[in-house]
């Protein structure tokens, strides 16, 4: 889980949109893409961005 207050600034690189935290992903549910999050810190890069919902 991500702490609320990084929730709230965190953003997606492609649209720059709020994202929505499940769990082990930070999910932009307007583009279905989702990226990791790896050991408590999440990886919002483009190229690191998978389909949501992650097979």
């Amino acid at each position: 889980m991500i702490d609320q207050k990084l929730l709230e600034i965190l953003a997606c690189p492609i649209d720059k949109q709020p994202l929505e935290d499940h769990g082990d992903y930070l999910v932009n549910p307007r583009l279905n893409k989702a990226y990791p999050v790896q050991d408590g810190i999440p990886v919002l890069l483009v190229e690191e961005a998978q389909d949501w919902p992650v097979k």
